[in-house]
Parts: C-alpha cells; structure tokens; sequence
C-alpha cells in the first residue's frame, strides 16, 4: 500500500485552474522527483498535500495519506500531522525561519507541541537533531539565530525542524537552489540518509534534471498543472520519448552560441594561480555590432577593469562591552584585469568572498587596502559625485529580480533608473525611447512600459533586470547569480540573451555564480574564490575539464551532471 496517494487531484484559485488531474503514488522508503518549470503547479501539489492552500483554492480529487483523506481532514487533523507524520523543507530557509526566535527555540517548538514533553527534554532532541544534521551544539549552540547562519546553515536548520520527529513523508520543495554546489551536495547526502534511516518517503521538487536524477527513484513531470510523463526516473530521462522531457533535458545541457576569444585572459600560463597582475600577451577585444559612441574608437593599451591588491576586512563580533573578536578578513589580497567584451565567471562556495568582491568593484563597499580601475580611472576612495562616469560604464544584475525592483513603480520608471548618471540626463519621449530600445533589446514589448513588476513572470522580470543594466550602454556588467532562481528553459534563454548582448554590444561580464554549468555555458575565463582568495584561474574549459586546486577540485566533483547521472542509474539498475 503506497503512503501518498493522489488520484485526479484537480486545483483551481478562484476561476483560474491550477492542477488538472494530477495522479501520483509514493511508497515509504521511495524517492519521488517531481519536475517542471516554474508555474507548471509543483509547489500547489505540495502545499494541497499540507492543506497549505489560499482561502480561494478549490480541490477536486482524493489525496490520501497514510489512510487519511487530506482534502477532508479538520484543520485540527491537519496540525497533528503536519510536523509530525510530514514535514516539509521550504526553498527559502531566511524567509521559513522566524528572524527574532533562536535556532533552539524553533527547533524545539514543534518537539513540544507535538509530544508534550519538558522544555529540557525538547532541548536534548533539539540537541541530538542539529548534531544529525551537521550543527553540533559546540560549534552552534542552541542561543544562535539565522542571520547569525550562512545559507546551507540556515538550511539544515529547516531540515532539523522538519526531521525532528521522524516523519513519515517529507517533501522538499526546491531544497537546495540557492546553494553552492558543495553545500548542495552535501544537503542531498543528508537527506539521501534520512530516508535510508528512517524509511522515509522523500517528495523532491526540482527544476535541476541532474539532481533529481541523482536521488529519485521515480520522476513525475508537470507542465502547466498536469501530467506530462511519469515513470523510473533513469529510464524516462534517457529515452525521452515526450517532447516536454526532452525540451527539459536540452535545456539542461544548453550552451549558448558564442565565438569565445583566441587566448587567455591574463597572458601567459593559462592556468595561472595566486595573485597578480598580467601585464603580457593580452587578447583584444570582442568586435562589436554597436555603432554607439561608448564603444567606439577605444585602443587596447588600457584595461577596461584592473583590480590590484584588493583587500577587505571585517570587525569581528563583540564579545564584551571593550573586546572584539579578530577581525574577518573578505577578501584577501585579488588581483586581476579584464578587458573589453571580456565574459569572466568568478566562483567559488557560499562566503568565499564573491559577492564582497563585486561590490568594491561596483563601488557599493570601500576596500581595506588595494586599488580598483575602471578605464583606467581610479575609483577607490573617490566620493559619490565623482563616481558618476564610473556608474554609466558599470551597471549590476542581481539574483532576485523582484527583490530589485520597487513594485510600486511601472516598468517606465525601473528600466529608466540608471539614467540619472549620465551628463545629460534625457526627458520626455527621448527618455521613453531609451527604454523602449532595452526592451526591445532584451525580448520584452514597448507596451511593457506601463505594467508593473508583479505582471511578469519571473524570466521577464530578469529580462527587466538586464534591461535596466544595459540602457546606459555600460561596457561592463556584474551579474550575481543571474539565473540560479531560474528553471532551466527560462535560464537557457536568459543565457542566450546575455551572449546575444554580449556579441551585439560588446559588454563585458563579470559572472559570479556557484553553478559550474552557467560557467562553462557562457564564459570565457574562470577565476577560482576561496577563503577570500583567488586560488585558480585560466580558461573556463581548461579550469573545469582539469582542475588543480582543491577548491576548484571540491566545486568540479560536487556539481551534478545530467549525462553523468542517467548512465550511473541505469547501470545500477543493470
């Protein structure tokens, strides 16, 4: 008899349908990966199975679990079994957890809620279940709370508290996206034994083929609320007999279209580590289609961005009203240079250093030490006024899009933003076609001027990001993690975009991501970060294919591999 059984479950929020009779079956002990893109009603069949629903949700169907009817379960039934007989794991561990109670505090709250036992003896499971997932209360006591925690922290965390009394299902809803490959890795190995231990039944949902291959014994594919395949997972992603799956598996795989440059970006030894400066065989520039002035008539001799000695400390925590601790060091000592129509990705695990870095060069923070050059312009330590040129010729595009933007204001007024930094500020309809050529620029409509940001989806609203970036006709771009929240059809073609924009326009790319298959797709050259360092560098194909560091090994060896993946699994099952 399966533990999760849903038969014909239909879903509709208000007049709009979500789910269209959806069927699925999950025994104990088993994995189940269930995948689509964004939208196609992954997380709605999570949040029907936790009777999570908003007041306007209608369902039609059977979902049982474990002999219960969830559909027609009291609220009261509903809370003796969520936390108890299922847990779930949210995408976003910041937004799961309660910023002003400790990790003991929620850890424990649902230990008592549930079993009614003594606050010490909630404590001492609390104890045991953080030490089970990796956070040992000598190195992270019960006092601490999440912002004191990085990311993968944060996560286990959740996991603890889904996990505390061993339940019978548990779904994880996008558990590991915003993770370094390392940290996701090691996430997937957590609960991999948690279900091996406790017989649990395991729902993934995912957009990443490659990890669902890896832990899911079976794979149910959605596409706008229903069932496209469903079956082995190995053999379904290897013969990908519907259209939908192997849209999916290509998206995957996808690499853009691009003519890299001929030769390493530093000169010499391809594979240089360390810190440093090249000063010898630099490759020219990228040509360009763009007949605009920034990109015209400029010579070689002068680097576009020159980062020499880049240092950044941090106080370290107060530990009594007088003494600190040590300070933290960032960022240690990085050195590099990029030139025009360059694409670098730089990489590295969650608190390496990456993002502390991208914001000394955007001049959003001020180094310790060190100096940053952008046309051969200094920039470190120059006052706000002075930075105005600096800010037209480098723009940023942020992970979360939404989290970008001011959802008051229209798409007009967002994309139009970074035109306050140039001389002569344009007005009237000479600023409306500004933004309506980075829209077209970008795939989006002219017409998109008047809506809004929660009028589109989360790969238009990117499309907006990038729009923003390049309506100055900034010869570089920072962009952290630009795709990680996105499923894997709408990153392909966000990836295709910054490569068209790239050849078109000739801007360079500064990539900072975890994602090794983002690197690969759509750089140049990769610098490996670690511990604030820059611990390898060189063509991104060479770096990947043959790693020398450890860092760089770790990075290489944890990140999935669809490919890799699917000829493991079907040899397992012979």
């Amino acid at each position: 008899m399966s533990l999760l059984e849903i038969e014909n479950l239909s879903l509709n929020i208000g007049s709009t349908p979500i789910l269209k009779d959806i069927d699925l079956t999950l025994a104990q002990g088993e994995v189940m990966g269930l995948v689509g893109e964004s939208g196609s009603g992954k997380s709605m069949t999570a949040l029907t199975v936790m009777q999570l629903l908003p007041d306007a949700a209608k369902a039609s169907g059977k979902v049982r679990f474990d002999g219960t009817d969830i559909l027609r379960a009291s609220e009261d039934q509903m809370c003796r079994l969520r936390g108890d007989d299922i847990g779930m794991v949210f995408q976003e561990p910041m937004t799961a957890l309660n910023p002003v109670k400790t990790i003991g505090e929620q850890v424990s709250e649902g230990i008592r809620w549930h079993t009614r036992v003594s606050r010490a003896e909630a404590e001492e499971r609390t104890r045991r279940i953080l030490g089970r997932v990796g956070l040992p209360a000598a190195k992270f006591p019960l006092s601490r709370y999440p912002h004191e925690l990085s990311g993968g922290q944060r996560q286990r965390v959740v996991i603890a508290i889904a996990c505390a009394l061993n339940p019978k299902l548990l779904i994880a809803d996008e558990p590991t996206t915003a993770l370094d490959v390392v940290l996701q890795a090691q996430i997937l190995d957590l609960l991999r034994d948690l279900v091996a231990e406790n017989r649990m039944a395991l729902l993934l949902i995912s957009h990443d083929l490659a990890v669902v291959t890896e832990m899911a014994d079976r794979i149910t594919i959605l596409r706008h609320g229903e069932v496209m395949e469903a079956g082995e997972t190995a053999p379904i992603l290897s013969a990908q007999s519907h259209p939908y799956t192997r849209q999916l598996a290509r998206a995957s795989m996808h690499v853009p279209a691009r003519h890299p440059l001929p030769s390493p970006l530093w000169g010499g030894s391809a594979r240089s580590a360390g810190v440093g400066v090249s000063s010898v065989s630099v490759p020219p520039p990228r040509p360009t289609l763009s007949t605009d002035p920034p990109h015209k008539g400029e010579g070689n001799a002068v680097p576009l961005l020159c980062v020499e000695n880049l240092t950044r400390d941090y106080p370290g925590r107060r530990l009594s009203l007088f003494r600190r601790a040590a300070p933290t060091r960032a960022v240690d000592d990085v050195s590099f240079s990029m030139r025009p129509g360059q694409s670098v990705a730089l990489v590295g695990r969650s608190g390496c250093g990456k993002s502390t870095l991208a914001r000394m060069i955007l001049a959003l923070d001020r180094p310790t030490s060190g100096a940053i050059h952008l046309l051969g312009k200094e920039l470190t330590g120059k006052p706000e006024a002075e930075l105005k040129p600096a800010r037209r010729n480098m723009q940023v595009v942020f992970q979360d899009p939404y989290g970008s933007f001011d959802p008051r204001h229209s798409v007009e007024r967002l994309v139009a933003e970074p035109l306050h930094v140039l001389e002569k500020q344009p007005s009237g309809a000479e600023r409306r076609e500004l933004v309506a050529r980075a829209l077209h620029e970008v795939g989006l409509q002219p017409s998109d001027m008047g809506k809004y940001p929660h009028e589109f989806s989360g790969g238009q609203r990117q499309r907006l990001s990038i729009a923003r970036a390049i309506i100055t006709r900034p010869r570089l771009v920072v962009a952290d993690e630009p795709v990680s929240a996105l499923d894997v059809s709408i990153r392909a073609q966000i990836l295709d975009l910054f490569a068209d924009l790239n050849q078109r326009l000739g801007i360079a790319y500064l990539f900072i991501t975890h994602d090794l298959t983002v690197a690969r797709a759509i750089t140049d050259d990769v610098m490996v970060m670690h511990e604030g360092r820059i611990v390898e560098r060189g063509r991104t194909g060479e770096v990947l294919d043959n790693p020398q560091s450890e860092a760089a090994k770790a990075l290489v060896s944890a990140t999935p591999d669809l490919r890799r993946a699917i000829a493991r699994r079907l040899q397992e099952q012979g």
